[in-house]
Order: C-alpha cells, then sequence, then structure tokens
C-alpha cells in the first residue's frame, strides 16, 4: 500500500519543546554535544534516548505506522494482493501492473493530508484526528475486501483505493511530526530517519516471513481482513499521541493558513537548493520501470518458470527485508554522515548492476552455473532491498532538511508526493512495456527485454547527479529566510503556546 519507495512522530516531549521551534532558538550546539556524549550506540538505549527527547509516544507512532502497519501490513498486503489480482480477479499482469499504480493515487496527493493536518486541527489537535480517521478508513475497507466473495474489480480497486489512502494519511501525519522534530533536534535527523528504516525493514521482514503461509492457510482474502489489525493500532496512535491542545482555534482563518501555506510552499519550491533534488528524485525513480507483477507471474508459472510456492513467495520476500534492514543498518552504523551526493552515485550505480541478477535467473543462466533458482532468487532479492534502501534513506534525510517550518508536514509530504508521482510513472510505464513486449500470464518469452531495459533507464539518473546538493545530513541546506520564515501562518499556535508555557513555568 504504501510507496518503496518509498519513504517517513508525535509532537516534541511533554509538550514543551515543540514551543522551542516555534517561539525561540533551541540550544542546537549543546543538544549535539549532549547527543556525542551518549554512551555507544545499542537498541535499547538508542530507543531509550529518542523516548526521553521526543516522548515515548513520538516512537510508539513511528514504529506503529512504520513497523506494524506500513511493515508487517505493508508486506502481507503485497503478497495477498499480489495472489489476490492473479487467482481471485484473474487479471493480466501488465493490468495488475497498472491497478497497482491506481492504487498509490492517495499518495500523490500527500500534500493535501499534510495541509489539512497543519492548517486544520480537529478539536484542537492536529496530528491526533488524522490518524483515528486513517485507521477508521482502513478498517473498512479491508473489511469490505475480505466479506465479499465476488467483488466486481472496480469496487475492489475502490476498496484497496481506500486502504491506501488510509495508510497515506497515516503516514504524512507521522512524516509532519519526524519534519517537525528534525528541525527542533538537528542532531537527531538522521536517527529518526533511521527509526523510520529500522521499524520499515523489521516489520517487512516479520511480515513477509508469514504472508506466504497465511495466504495458504486463510486465501487471498481472508488475508487482507486481517489486514484490519493494523488500522485499529492506527488508531489506537491517534488516541495516546501526545500533542499540544490547543483550544478556540480561529476556523475562520483556515482560508488565510491555507493561502499563506500555499504561498510559501511555492517560494519554497522556486529555491534552487529545493526545485533541483526534486527533480533528480523524480527523474530518478520514473526512469527505474517497476515490472514487479511480471517478475511475479513469472515466479509461480509452472511452466516457463520456477513455480514458486506461497510459502516460498513470502520468504523469498522476507530475505529481501532482512537485505532491506542490512541496509538501514549499514548507513545509520558506517554511512548516515557521508554526503548526499556520493551516496546516491553509488546507490544508483549499484541499483542497475544488481538488476541484471533478474536478467541471469529469467534466462536461466543460473542453472548453467550450478545454481538453484530459490537460493538465486533469494540472493536477488536480498541485494536489490539492500541496495534500495542505501538509495531511499539519504533521499528522505534530504527530504527532511528541505522543510521550512511551520509547514513541516505540508511540505514533507509534497517531496513524498514527488517520489510517489515517479514511482507511479515507474508503475505505469512497467505496464506499458510489458504490454508492448506482450508479457501476459501465460507468456514470458520477451520478459528478459523487459529486465534489460529497466537497467538501462536506472542508469540514466547518474548524469543528473549535480542537481544534488554536495552537502551532508549535518548541514543545513535551506537559506535561513525560508526555514524560518513562516511565523506568520503559526502566529496564532505560537501566541496560545507561549500562555500555555507561562501558566506551566508559573505552576513550576
Amino acid at each position: 500500500m504504501g510507496a518503496p519507495m518509498a519513504s517517513q512522530v508525535s509532537e516534541d516531549k511533554e509538550g514543551v519543546e515543540e514551543t522551542t521551534g516555534l517561539t525561540g532558538d533551541a540550544p542546537k550546539e549543546k543538544e549535539a554535544f549532549e547527543v556525542e556524549q551518549r554512551c555507544p550506540w545499542s537498541p535499547f538505549s538508542w530507543f531509550r534516548m529518542l523516548a526521553d527527547e521526543m516522548h515515548w509516544s513520538f516512537v510508539f507512532g513511528v514504529v506503529t505506522v512504520y513497523g506494524i502497519s506500513q511493515g508487517l501490513g505493508g508486506a502481507i498486503w503485497r503478497v495477498a494482493s499480489d495472489y489476490y489480482w492473479k487467482d481471485v480477479q484473474k487479471v493480466q499482469p501488465s493490468a495488475a501492473q497498472v491497478y497497482q499504480g491506481i492504487i498509490s493515487l492517495p499518495w500523490i496527493v500527500k500534500p493535501l493530508w499534510g495541509l489539512l493536518t497543519d492548517v486544520l486541527p480537529m478539536a484542537g489537535y492536529r496530528r491526533r484526528p488524522y490518524l483515528i480517521l486513517a485507521g477508521l478508513l482502513g478498517v473498512t475497507s479491508m473489511l469490505t475486501l475480505s466479506l465479499h466473495q465476488k467483488l466486481h474489480v472496480v469496487l475492489a480497486l475502490l476498496a484497496m483505493t481506500a486502504g491506501s489512502a488510509g495508510v497515506a494519511i497515516a503516514d504524512v501525519t507521522i512524516d509532519a511530526c519526524v519534519a517537525q522534530n528534525s528541525i527542533n533536534h538537528p542532531a537527531l535527523a538522521a536517527d529518526m530517519q533511521s527509526l523510520c528504516g529500522l521499524s520499515s525493514s523489521i516489520g517487512r521482514l516479520l511480515g513477509f516471513s508469514i504472508s506466504g503461509l497465511l495466504v495458504h492457510a486463510i486465501g487471498s482474502q481472508g488475508v487482507l481482513g486481517l489486514m484490519g489489525i493494523p488500522f485499529a493500532l492506527v488508531f489506537s496512535v491517534g488516541i495516546v499521541l501526545k500533542e499540544m491542545h490547543t483550544p478556540n482555534f480561529p476556523y475562520k482563518q483556515v482560508y488565510q493558513k491555507f493561502v499563506q501555506a500555499s504561498q510559501t510552499m511555492w517560494r519554497t519550491l522556486r529555491c534552487t537548493d529545493v526545485w533541483r533534488p526534486c527533480l533528480y528524485m523524480y527523474i530518478s525513480f520514473a526512469l527505474s520501470l517497476n515490472i514487479h507483477e511480471g517478475m511475479f507471474y513469472w515466479y509461480t508459472d509452472s511452466t516457463s518458470g520456477p513455480s514458486f510456492s506461497k510459502g516460498a513467495i513470502g520468504f523469498i520476500f522476507a530475505v529481501g527485508s532482512a537485505g532491506s534492514l542490512l541496509g538501514v543498518l549499514l548507513y545509520q552504523n558506517v554511512l548516515k554522515d557521508y554526503p548526499f551526493r556520493g551516496l546516491l552515485f553509488w546507490s544508483q550505480l549499484l541499483s542497475s548492476l544488481s538488476g541484471m541478477m533478474d536478467l541471469i535467473l529469467v534466462l536461466r543462466l543460473n542453472m548453467k552455473f550450478g545454481m538453484p533458482d530459490y537460493f538465486f532468487v533469494v540472493i536477488d532479492e536480498c541485494v536489490s532491498q539492500m541496495v534500495g534502501r542505501l538509495k531511499w534513506m539519504p533521499l528522505l534525510v534530504l527530504s527532511s532538511k528541505l522543510c521550512p517550518q511551520g509547514i513541516e508536514g505540508t511540505f514533507f509530504a509534497l517531496l513524498m508526493s514527488i517520489d510517489n508521482a515517479g514511482l507511479l510513472t515507474s508503475s505505469w510505464g512497467g505496464g506499458l512495456l510489458l504490454h508492448v513486449l506482450k508479457v501476459t500470464r501465460v507468456e514470458f518469452g520477451n520478459l528478459w527485454a523487459a529486465i534489460l531495459i529497466r537497467n538501462i533507464m536506472r542508469a540514466l539518473p547518474l548524469a543528473l547527479l549535480f542537481l544534488i546538493p554536495k552537502g551532508d545530513p549535518n548541514s543545513t541546506i535551506l537559506p535561513s529566510d525560508i526555514l524560518t520564515g513562516n511565523d506568520n501562518i503559526e502566529a496564532h499556535e505560537a501566541a496560545v503556546i507561549d500562555i500555555e508555557l507561562v501558566s506551566l513555568v508559573d505552576k513550576s
């Protein structure tokens, strides 16, 4: 349901640290010094440090949305939806590829969800109501897919798109909190993205490990029904999320805030340091054509392909998630301080080269070297997912560095929607490629050509790396006037928080 691609949580500790970002300058030098003085990195101390700095509900929200909803749920969804289109709806791989692109449409309008969370609070809260809405929308759509045995393909597509919208709304809400905390705690920006990546990768590893067994045991529709559980947990995040309450919100000013936020977004996008990396992100994703459905149909074909079972498919994707997790750990412990441009050069080059493993597999060259299909596919998936994560992580950190204060959720959502627009282009382009090469449910003679074309196109973005800034995660990308020039957007909220902060100080 989520983008790969994509990819992304509460307000600050006790709601007071949020005030620092809105009404004054944080002691960032002191914070950086304290982070550096902590004990050597370990999972428990690292989680505790993040919980202490940003409140436990922030960590819970990230783990739930990224780990359980997008990671665990997204992994199970991927396998279940593949089998749903193949066995229940019985569509061609090119059509299934196009449907997957349609399902991702709610991710293209992420700026809308982000704009709503930034300027239109409900019941005095900016984030919590949208998480609750996302949970309800997801539970309803998953139950619809599960309980109707002969659902028309159009209605099934609508239900899946609604479920994708639920994930997108939850994602953009958490992204807003991550972006805001990245501004208030710049020394922890890479750590927060690593938390997101680790949660997602571990969740995907667990999800893919059991996905094939679940589909085999209760069918694809039964598994889609189980997807209501992650959405229910997203609902619970909306209940417990620590967030500053803003009573008596002036809703008459909503239109003005929309206009101001739109103007700020446009002014920021016109900045050379912003639109250039945005253009690169779109092109790099769009040119990496997605032909996953063609490969999946070939994996399960008993004549031309290796005829993998449902359990084998789940295990293959699980090993791929292990590779993704390895990529996150490698980035967090070794590569997180390296310049963006260098990391993206090597990750893009490795992405093109690793794709050749699919070509070796489809041409059955691995059999000539005595390497079984199953073993080779496991290695292929692990390597490709690790390389994909190494490309994704610096782009996420770079995106968080491009967000102006006051509309963090909106602008981060805009950047992610640009990525997702590239992924949509990639998915539809891959579907068109499969259709042109006449790759069908039973015919895979030209699948090798589709793989070769995809791999060549993956190398083309290397010529556009000059669009990426030369800085690293510890540097400031935005000009100071854009980074802090949005006080008017949050003037009312800042005044309210000032009053509440004085009250807290007086009570102390």
